[in-house]
Protein backbone atom coordinates (compact mmCIF):
# COMPACT_ATOMS: atom_id res chain seq x y z
CA UNK A 1 0.00 0.00 0.00
CA UNK A 2 0.77 3.63 -1.03
CA UNK A 3 -0.29 7.06 -0.61
CA UNK A 4 -2.30 7.85 -3.86
CA UNK A 5 -0.15 11.04 -4.35
CA UNK A 6 2.90 9.30 -4.15
CA UNK A 7 2.06 6.12 -6.34
CA UNK A 8 0.45 8.89 -9.18
CA UNK A 9 4.26 10.58 -9.01
CA UNK A 10 5.70 7.52 -9.58
CA UNK A 11 3.68 6.47 -12.78
CA UNK A 12 3.25 10.26 -14.63
CA UNK A 13 6.90 10.31 -13.52
CA UNK A 14 5.95 13.94 -11.75
CA UNK A 15 7.11 15.48 -8.54
CA UNK A 16 4.71 14.28 -5.56
CA UNK A 17 3.73 18.33 -5.16
CA UNK A 18 2.40 18.25 -9.03
CA UNK A 19 0.88 14.59 -8.40
CA UNK A 20 -1.14 15.65 -4.86
CA UNK A 21 -2.24 19.26 -7.13
CA UNK A 22 -3.83 16.77 -10.21
CA UNK A 23 -5.91 15.19 -6.93
CA UNK A 24 -6.65 18.25 -5.19
CA UNK A 25 -8.20 19.46 -8.77
CA UNK A 26 -10.28 16.69 -9.34
CA UNK A 27 -8.72 15.29 -12.09
CA UNK A 28 -7.21 11.97 -11.39
CA UNK A 29 -9.68 8.61 -11.15
CA UNK A 30 -9.12 5.01 -11.07
CA UNK A 31 -11.92 3.58 -13.01
CA UNK A 32 -14.59 6.03 -13.26
CA UNK A 33 -14.23 7.01 -9.26
CA UNK A 34 -12.64 10.49 -8.48
CA UNK A 35 -9.29 10.06 -6.37
CA UNK A 36 -10.61 12.49 -3.62
CA UNK A 37 -8.00 12.08 -1.14
CA UNK A 38 -4.67 12.36 -1.88
CA UNK A 39 -3.11 10.61 1.27
CA UNK A 40 -5.49 7.45 0.74
CA UNK A 41 -3.63 4.32 0.85
CA UNK A 42 -4.27 2.42 -2.40
CA UNK A 43 -2.44 -0.50 -3.76
CA UNK A 44 0.70 -0.75 -5.07
CA UNK A 45 -0.87 -1.87 -8.64
CA UNK A 46 -3.53 1.05 -9.12
CA UNK A 47 -3.78 2.13 -12.40
CA UNK A 48 -4.51 5.88 -12.29
CA UNK A 49 -6.08 8.05 -15.40
CA UNK A 50 -5.47 11.88 -15.46
CA UNK A 51 -8.11 14.20 -16.89
CA UNK A 52 -6.80 16.98 -19.46
CA UNK A 53 -7.94 20.33 -19.20
CA UNK A 54 -9.23 22.69 -21.78
CA UNK A 55 -7.00 25.52 -22.92
CA UNK A 56 -8.19 29.26 -21.71
CA UNK A 57 -9.22 31.53 -24.67
CA UNK A 58 -9.49 34.73 -25.08
CA UNK A 59 -13.40 36.23 -26.11
CA UNK A 60 -12.49 39.55 -26.16
CA UNK A 61 -10.08 41.82 -24.63
CA UNK A 62 -9.07 45.38 -25.04
CA UNK A 63 -7.68 48.58 -22.93
CA UNK A 64 -10.51 48.07 -20.29
CA UNK A 65 -11.52 45.08 -19.75
CA UNK A 66 -10.48 40.59 -20.86
CA UNK A 67 -13.29 38.20 -21.22
CA UNK A 68 -11.55 34.53 -20.57
CA UNK A 69 -13.48 31.43 -21.39
CA UNK A 70 -12.47 29.49 -18.58
CA UNK A 71 -12.34 25.93 -18.57
CA UNK A 72 -13.54 23.59 -15.61
CA UNK A 73 -10.84 22.44 -13.40
CA UNK A 74 -8.78 25.77 -13.27
CA UNK A 75 -8.68 28.02 -10.85
CA UNK A 76 -9.14 31.91 -11.73
CA UNK A 77 -6.49 33.41 -9.09
CA UNK A 78 -4.08 31.26 -11.82
CA UNK A 79 -5.73 32.96 -15.07
CA UNK A 80 -5.25 36.35 -13.57
CA UNK A 81 -1.61 35.62 -12.54
CA UNK A 82 -0.99 34.16 -16.29
CA UNK A 83 -2.52 37.72 -17.71
CA UNK A 84 -0.11 40.66 -17.15
CA UNK A 85 -1.24 43.94 -15.73
CA UNK A 86 -5.11 42.49 -15.29
CA UNK A 87 -7.45 42.23 -12.11
CA UNK A 88 -10.17 39.83 -11.48
CA UNK A 89 -13.29 41.56 -11.35
CA UNK A 90 -14.91 38.41 -9.93
CA UNK A 91 -14.32 34.87 -9.24
CA UNK A 92 -15.90 31.70 -10.53
CA UNK A 93 -15.02 28.02 -8.60
CA UNK A 94 -12.87 25.82 -9.97
CA UNK A 95 -15.30 23.56 -11.02
CA UNK A 96 -17.39 26.32 -13.01
CA UNK A 97 -16.53 26.78 -16.53
CA UNK A 98 -16.92 29.66 -18.77
CA UNK A 99 -17.17 33.90 -18.90
CA UNK A 100 -14.71 35.36 -16.54
CA UNK A 101 -13.62 38.91 -16.73
CA UNK A 102 -10.84 40.71 -16.07
CA UNK A 103 -10.18 44.66 -15.55
CA UNK A 104 -6.78 46.38 -17.40
CA UNK A 105 -6.89 50.35 -15.42
CA UNK A 106 -7.63 51.20 -11.76
CA UNK A 107 -10.58 53.19 -12.75
CA UNK A 108 -12.48 51.05 -14.85
CA UNK A 109 -11.76 48.34 -12.04
CA UNK A 110 -13.76 50.40 -9.79
CA UNK A 111 -16.10 51.62 -12.20
CA UNK A 112 -16.97 47.74 -12.63
CA UNK A 113 -17.09 47.27 -8.59
CA UNK A 114 -19.50 49.93 -8.55
CA UNK A 115 -22.05 47.76 -11.10
CA UNK A 116 -21.77 45.02 -9.01
CA UNK A 117 -22.53 46.79 -5.99
CA UNK A 118 -25.45 48.25 -7.79
CA UNK A 119 -26.95 45.01 -8.80
CA UNK A 120 -27.00 45.88 -12.89
CA UNK A 121 -24.03 43.39 -14.12
CA UNK A 122 -26.38 40.85 -15.93
CA UNK A 123 -24.90 37.07 -15.36
CA UNK A 124 -26.74 33.65 -16.56
CA UNK A 125 -25.16 30.32 -16.13
CA UNK A 126 -26.37 27.63 -17.01
CA UNK A 127 -26.27 23.97 -15.38
CA UNK A 128 -27.50 19.90 -14.59
CA UNK A 129 -29.47 19.60 -11.49
CA UNK A 130 -30.76 16.32 -9.88
CA UNK A 131 -34.74 16.35 -9.91
CA UNK A 132 -37.30 17.88 -12.29
CA UNK A 133 -37.81 21.44 -12.85
CA UNK A 134 -41.09 22.15 -15.05
CA UNK A 135 -41.47 25.71 -14.11
CA UNK A 136 -39.66 29.36 -13.60
CA UNK A 137 -38.72 29.26 -10.12
CA UNK A 138 -37.62 32.88 -8.29
CA UNK A 139 -35.44 32.06 -5.14
CA UNK A 140 -34.75 34.88 -2.07
CA UNK A 141 -33.28 33.32 0.78
CA UNK A 142 -30.68 35.09 2.32
CA UNK A 143 -27.39 33.28 2.54
CA UNK A 144 -24.46 32.98 5.21
CA UNK A 145 -20.80 32.02 4.42
CA UNK A 146 -18.43 30.31 6.61
CA UNK A 147 -14.97 31.13 5.44
CA UNK A 148 -13.09 29.09 8.66
CA UNK A 149 -10.86 26.56 5.50
CA UNK A 150 -12.70 25.71 2.60
CA UNK A 151 -15.41 28.16 2.07
CA UNK A 152 -19.01 26.98 2.74
CA UNK A 153 -22.28 28.80 2.17
CA UNK A 154 -25.89 28.37 3.87
CA UNK A 155 -29.70 29.73 4.38
CA UNK A 156 -29.85 31.90 7.41
CA UNK A 157 -32.91 34.10 7.49
CA UNK A 158 -31.21 36.11 10.46
CA UNK A 159 -27.31 36.45 9.80
CA UNK A 160 -27.47 36.01 6.09
CA UNK A 161 -27.27 38.40 3.50
CA UNK A 162 -29.54 38.81 0.18
CA UNK A 163 -29.45 36.84 -2.73
CA UNK A 164 -31.54 36.17 -5.90
CA UNK A 165 -31.53 33.42 -8.35
CA UNK A 166 -34.21 33.02 -10.95
CA UNK A 167 -34.33 29.28 -12.31
CA UNK A 168 -35.82 28.65 -15.88
CA UNK A 169 -36.07 24.85 -16.96
CA UNK A 170 -34.48 23.60 -20.29
CA UNK A 171 -34.17 20.61 -21.07
CA UNK A 172 -35.04 17.12 -18.75
CA UNK A 173 -33.23 14.29 -19.35
CA UNK A 174 -34.76 11.33 -16.98
CA UNK A 175 -34.33 12.70 -13.49
CA UNK A 176 -32.17 15.49 -14.20
CA UNK A 177 -32.68 18.79 -15.67
CA UNK A 178 -31.06 21.45 -17.42
CA UNK A 179 -31.82 25.07 -16.57
CA UNK A 180 -30.68 28.78 -17.25
CA UNK A 181 -30.25 30.68 -13.95
CA UNK A 182 -30.28 34.21 -13.40
CA UNK A 183 -28.46 35.81 -10.47
CA UNK A 184 -28.79 39.52 -9.29
CA UNK A 185 -26.21 39.21 -6.15
CA UNK A 186 -22.99 36.94 -5.84
CA UNK A 187 -23.32 35.60 -2.68
CA UNK A 188 -20.12 32.79 -2.33
CA UNK A 189 -21.82 29.62 -3.80
CA UNK A 190 -25.46 30.98 -4.24
CA UNK A 191 -26.17 29.27 -7.16
CA UNK A 192 -25.63 25.84 -5.51
CA UNK A 193 -26.75 26.97 -2.13
CA UNK A 194 -29.99 28.15 -3.96
CA UNK A 195 -30.67 25.19 -5.66
CA UNK A 196 -29.82 22.71 -2.78
CA UNK A 197 -32.30 24.56 -0.70
CA UNK A 198 -34.93 23.46 -2.99
CA UNK A 199 -33.73 20.01 -3.62
CA UNK A 200 -32.35 20.30 -6.57
CA UNK A 201 -28.28 20.73 -6.00
CA UNK A 202 -26.29 20.90 -8.79
CA UNK A 203 -25.11 17.83 -10.40
CA UNK A 204 -21.76 16.47 -8.99
CA UNK A 205 -22.06 19.16 -6.03
CA UNK A 206 -21.60 16.85 -3.30
CA UNK A 207 -20.16 19.41 -1.12
CA UNK A 208 -24.45 20.67 -0.89
CA UNK A 209 -26.09 17.08 -1.55
CA UNK A 210 -25.76 16.12 -5.00
CA UNK A 211 -25.36 12.21 -5.18
CA UNK A 212 -24.61 11.82 -8.55
CA UNK A 213 -20.56 11.51 -9.37
CA UNK A 214 -19.29 13.29 -12.29
CA UNK A 215 -16.61 14.41 -13.73
CA UNK A 216 -17.21 18.10 -11.75
CA UNK A 217 -20.03 20.38 -10.82
CA UNK A 218 -21.76 20.73 -13.83
CA UNK A 219 -21.94 24.74 -13.82
CA UNK A 220 -21.23 26.96 -16.54
CA UNK A 221 -20.70 30.67 -17.05
CA UNK A 222 -22.81 31.17 -19.98
CA UNK A 223 -23.29 35.44 -20.09
CA UNK A 224 -22.08 38.39 -18.62
CA UNK A 225 -23.22 42.11 -20.02
CA UNK A 226 -21.55 44.87 -18.14
CA UNK A 227 -21.83 48.82 -19.82
CA UNK A 228 -21.86 48.39 -23.31
CA UNK A 229 -19.88 44.87 -22.97
CA UNK A 230 -21.39 41.97 -23.73
CA UNK A 231 -19.72 38.00 -23.50
CA UNK A 232 -20.63 34.62 -24.44
CA UNK A 233 -19.19 31.17 -23.79
CA UNK A 234 -20.24 28.25 -25.51
CA UNK A 235 -21.22 25.52 -23.62
CA UNK A 236 -18.64 22.96 -23.07
CA UNK A 237 -19.59 18.95 -24.13
CA UNK A 238 -20.80 18.02 -20.36
CA UNK A 239 -23.00 21.16 -20.51
CA UNK A 240 -24.26 20.84 -23.97
CA UNK A 241 -25.52 17.29 -23.36
CA UNK A 242 -26.00 15.64 -20.27
CA UNK A 243 -24.18 12.07 -20.39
Amino acid sequence: MEKAYKLLGKQQEISNKKAKELIDRGLVYVGDKKVKIARAELPDDTRFRVEDVADVKILYEDENIVAINKPAQVDSYDIQDAIEGAELLHRLDRDTSGVLLLGRNRDFINDVIEEFKARRVKKEYVAWVEGVIYEDIEIEAPILTIKKGKAFSRIDELRGKSAYTKVKPLEIQGKKSKVSIEIKTGRTHQIRVHLASIGHPVVGDEQYGSRTQSRRILLHSAKMAIFSYAFEAPEPRDILRYK
